[in-house]
């Protein structure tokens, strides 16, 4: 399973003779690991490895929309994740468009499957 190092704190020791600055890290796992991507491609897309299909890249966006809002109801002064979730939004938004000018049927199909507003 991938993990990702944080580094927690800068804990400085005042040592006279040993004056250095002690760095503690902790492994947390990333919220979209290889595994669940595949999967929301073998489902939304043509196979698991078909990354490029626009009804899976909708889904991918959905999934992270959905998490990207769930942090921000915790943290509602992050405005990086803020502008980054509109971003998102927007992305999702042109590939809808996009994907309702070719074929209207598998627009409504992918917005009828996760659920989505329109």
């Amino acid at each position: 399973m991938p993990y990702h190092w944080i580094l927690l704190f800068l804990q400085p020791n005042y040592d006279r003779h040993n004056s250095y600055i002690k760095i503690i890290y902790k492994n947390i796992s990333m919220y979209l690991d290889p595994k669940e991507k595949q999967e929301i491609f073998a489902k939304h897309g043509k196979s698991a490895k078909d990354t490029g299909n626009t009804e899976a890249q909708i889904a991918l966006f959905t999934y992270r929309i959905q998490h990207l809002t769930g942090h921000l109801k915790a943290n509602h002064k992050d405005y990086n994740t803020e502008r980054s979730l509109v971003m998102l939004v927007g992305k999702r938004r042109s590939l809808l468009d996009y994907l309702m000018k070719k074929d209207i049927l598998r627009y409504r199909a992918i917005v009828k499957e996760l659920e989505l507003r329109k």
